[in-house]
């Protein structure tokens, strides 16, 4: 995966900050808290997961884009297409 530099940081960012809530949610549970707090940060991390994968498809499909353009062929918009469904489904 060949990222640019300033996204790599924005994903590295948001990857720690996802470390950082599992681990405040395993220490929810040892501490038998409440269900609906914990159920909220697991939300959280799933939503920030989530915005992790759309910005490295996104980041991939303009990639794809570029080399099709460059090359004259589908067959790398197709592959991004399915990496794109992967993350929806």
């Amino acid at each position: 995966m060949d990222l640019g530099e300033e996204l790599r940081r924005d994903l590295l960012s948001r990857l720690a900050r996802i470390e950082g809530q599992t681990r405040g949610v395993r220490r929810m549970v040892e501490e038998g808290r409440d269900c609906a707090d914990v159920v909220q940060q697991i939300t959280a991390m799933r939503a920030a997961l989530g915005k992790v994968a759309a910005a490295i498809v996104a980041d991939n499909l303009e990639e794809c884009l570029r080399r099709r353009d460059a090359a004259g062929g589908p067959e790398s918009v197709q592959k991004a297409k399915r990496v794109l469904l992967d993350l929806v489904h």
